[in-house]
């Protein structure tokens, strides 16, 4: 059996490391972008509340501010007479009053609010008319300084923590988006490299038996010559077209979800034997159904891929069993599950064999006789996917049987 795994992994690694790179640095860079404009909107915010409760704070001690004694933690009160001599609060900080401000409302401008530079934020100052006095009242930005620099450390810590989430938020959302892309990429590998190995060897024996043909033909041979080489070409045709089935409904397994009916197995195995029971005559082998009378026969699923998966067995058992033997179909009930058990008495395999046999290309030994293709490896995957298992045993000499298990039906 090729291992292809290694193989058709590596032209596809590099564009979707590719595409999950691009992914994650645009998810990351939008939630980063993200936080970084609900940061300045918050800034943004405390800095215009800062100001107005600033603004309202120097408004509402100059108008109820009749001396400079006691004004209110880190506001300091200057007022200046009609001779222009100014009186201040204590403790006044190098700097302080804002002439200018004086100046201006003296000369008949209305309140004035500035700004004065200074240590830690500087100052805001707001000087008014009132009557013959001009009262200016400066506030410290310290405490507001303060605050933004908090702000600031916060904003800046929850944006590195926000980026770390954001790029490994990012990369798991990456490889979220692009596996889908990946399990396709996958499936065209298999299907392609299935239908490579699948169709070799019927195409090569069709187009030699066709070849057989036309040199009959063209020698004039007997009709009973040209009538076997005939048959030879349809009974290739018909085993590429199975090839073919099987190809397709290894594309549908994993992704189809369609409805599942009730499906009668009895009704199935019937139709199996059916159609393999001119192929069992041909080769001289018994082919048998036991119905299992009064053990629950119905089950929910796809018939046309139930019917794929017995068909299979019962051609592997064929295969395998020679002229005088025995082939047989059992229906039962084990352990609350409907049973379907595939029996013969043939050649038979290793028992150590037995997982192998369900790979794909899987042969039971290093004959090259005993060669199984899609075939039990697509029945694992149908078997599974209606819930149930598939096991195989065998010994050599003593033959094989292979045991499906599927949950019943609900009752009615």
């Amino acid at each position: 059996m090729r291992n292809r795994a290694v193989a058709g992994t590596d032209p596809d690694r590099i564009p979707l490391s590719r595409a999950r790179r691009v992914i994650a640095w645009q998810t990351a860079a939008a939630i980063t972008v993200s936080l970084l404009v609900v940061g300045v909107l918050a800034l943004i915010v405390v800095v215009h509340s800062q100001n107005a409760a600033a603004t309202s704070l120097l408004r509402q001690t100059a108008a109820t501010a009749e001396d400079v004694d006691d004004p209110p933690p880190g506001v300091w009160i200057f007022i200046q007479n009609a001779d222009r001599r100014i009186d201040a609060s204590e403790d006044v900080p190098t700097g302080l009053p804002d002439r200018d401000g004086f100046d201006q409302v003296r000369d008949g401008g209305g309140d004035v609010l500035s700004t004065i530079d200074g240590r830690e934020g500087g100052y805001l100052a707001l000087t008014s008319r009132r009557g013959s006095r001009t009262v200016q009242v400066v506030m410290s930005r310290h405490e507001q300084h303060d605050e933004r620099e908090r702000l600031l450390g916060a904003l800046a810590v929850g944006e590195l923590v926000g980026l770390l989430i954001a790029a490994l938020s990012a990369g798991l959302l990456a490889r979220r988006a692009t596996a889908p892309l990946a399990e396709a990429l996958s499936r065209q590998r298999q299907f392609v490299a299935d239908a490579s190995h699948e169709l070799r060897t019927p195409l090569t024996q069709l187009h030699t038996r066709a070849q057989l043909l036309q040199m009959d033909l063209r020698a004039g041979a007997a009709v009973t010559e040209v009538t076997a080489d005939v048959d030879h070409l349809v009974t290739g045709t018909r085993h590429l077209g199975e090839v073919v089935e099987d190809l397709l409904l290894s594309t549908q397994l994993t992704r189809r979800d369609d409805i599942r009916l009730p499906v009668d197995l009895k009704v199935v195995a019937s139709d199996v034997i059916a159609e393999q029971a001119p192929r069992a005559d041909d080769q001289h082998v018994a082919l048998t159904l036991d119905p299992g009378i009064g053990a629950p026969t119905m089950v929910r699923g796809h018939q046309v891929a139930l019917r794929r998966v017995l068909t299979a067995l019962v051609d592997n058992a064929l295969s395998h069993t020679p002229a005088g033997g025995h082939v047989s179909v059992v229906i039962g009930r084990e352990h609350g599950m409907v049973t379907v058990v595939v029996r013969d008495d043939g050649a038979g395999f290793d028992p150590a064999q037995a997982q192998r046999l369900f790979a794909r290309f899987a042969r039971a030994g290093d004959d090259d006789h005993r060669r199984f293709g899609l075939g039990l490896a697509l029945a694992r995957e149908v078997i599974a996917g209606h819930g149930g298992t598939i096991d195989a045993w065998g010994q050599p000499g003593q033959g094989a049987a292979f045991t499906i298990r599927l949950p019943p039906a609900p009752e009615p």
